[in-house]
């Protein structure tokens, strides 16, 4: 193989590589856990915040295995637009651990163990419908699966899960 074809093969690798995950860490053998995966992905600031904030990030550090539907950043921003107020003003609500527990499955559930129409049980007691075509936790999409920790799995969705009072 000549030079040029190397070097296009290598940028064409290295893009796919960049283009399929937001995560480092998610080659096979990971040795991170749930929350330093995402931590180190960069793209879930407010959700690090908010586990920090309920107190949950050494539950999450834990021995597991534990399935995290986790909102990026852009997720949050959504959500508070939507309810009009500021990261802050999110942070100190009372049910913000409920809130997060409610994005949090025991046991590691991959893409492949769903089923359309399947209720989960979330950690706050409370279900999440699943559906596929495309993969939905209740309204939130689905946009990269199975991205795996030492601890569990990670799901990343489109929208924060607020669970029903």
């Amino acid at each position: 193989m000549n030079k040029k074809m190397g070097l296009v093969m290598l940028v064409a690798v290295m893009f796919m590589s960049f283009t399929t995950g937001v995560f480092a860490a998610e080659q096979a053998g990971n040795q991170k856990d749930i929350v330093d995966t995402a931590v180190e992905a960069g793209s879930f600031k407010t959700l690090a915040a908010a586990l920090e904030k309920a107190d949950l990030v050494e539950t999450l550090k834990g021995e597991g295995p534990f399935t995290v539907f986790a909102p990026t950043d852009e997720a949050f921003e959504k959500l508070l637009a939507d309810l009009g107020i500021t990261a802050e003003q999110l942070l100190a609500r009372e049910d913000l651990a409920e809130i997060l527990k409610y994005h949090v499955v025991p046991g590691k559930v991959l893409s492949s163990d769903l089923k359309d129409g399947m209720k989960v049980k979330t950690v706050a007691g409370k279900k999440v419908e699943i559906s596929l075509d495309p993969v939905r936790v209740n309204d939130a999409k689905v946009v990269q699966a199975d991205i795996e920790a030492s601890n569990g799995v990670i799901h990343v969705i489109d929208a924060v899960l607020v669970p029903e009072k």
